[in-house]
């Protein structure tokens, strides 16, 4: 197992990776995407246009088996910025973490941690970002598909350094594994201070 960073050209090598890896991986709890091709080619193609745009990308042997992104907040659509620039933020200080994907035979042997450290080893070195930000999909405890014994990451990215900002949220909507249209989701924001700097 190995797990390298990719930025420009070399990056967009393993976009097919990324995607192949997102509609498996995202069609599980708690995303349950049921996404597609085309899909795919229009949500990379604004991620592969980001010149400061960075992957890490886990390799066993020479497959692909988990993918991390990001890129600055300022470079994102207003879905994901609009939030920030709602409560007056300025969006230039805030570097934003994409997916992490991983297939669930190579999870707990340390490579979600190395994502969030190379992610952020990228920020610091090609922006001024002093904050790094995600978002995770919101789902209720009764929801129909959620599996027994499911738990969530919180304790996971708390440990990582993160904040909950469950008032922070966007939307989307994506065709789900539960229906044949296309569902508006929440997701609510994560941030973590990346230089020292008091949270927003």
């Amino acid at each position: 197992m190995r797990v390298e960073f990719f930025t420009g050209e070399a990056m967009r090598v393993h976009l097919p990776a990324l995607s192949r890896l997102r509609m498996a991986v995202f069609r599980d709890w708690p995303y349950l995407y049921d996404g597609s091709w085309d899909n795919e080619a229009n949500y990379l193609a604004e991620f592969a246009a980001c010149p400061r745009a960075g992957l890490a990308v886990a390799f066993d042997g020479d497959e692909a088996v988990g993918c991390s992104s990001c890129l600055p907040l300022a470079d994102e659509d207003a879905s994901l910025t609009g939030p920030f620039v709602a409560r007056g933020w300025n969006r230039q200080d805030f570097f934003y973490f994409g997916e992490s994907v991983l297939l669930p035979q190579y999870r707990g042997q340390g490579i979600g941690v190395r994502f969030f450290e190379l992610r952020e080893a990228h920020a610091l070195a090609s922006s001024s970002a002093q904050f790094a930000a995600f978002c995770a999909v919101q789902r209720p405890a009764d929801h129909k598909l959620r599996p027994a014994g499911a738990v969530p990451l919180d304790a996971f990215w708390r440990k990582r350094g993160f904040t909950a900002y469950p008032e922070l949220v966007c939307r989307f909507d994506w065709k789900q594994v539960d229906g044949p249209d296309r569902v508006l989701n929440t997701l609510a924001f994560w941030l973590k201070s990346l230089r020292g700097a008091p949270l927003p």
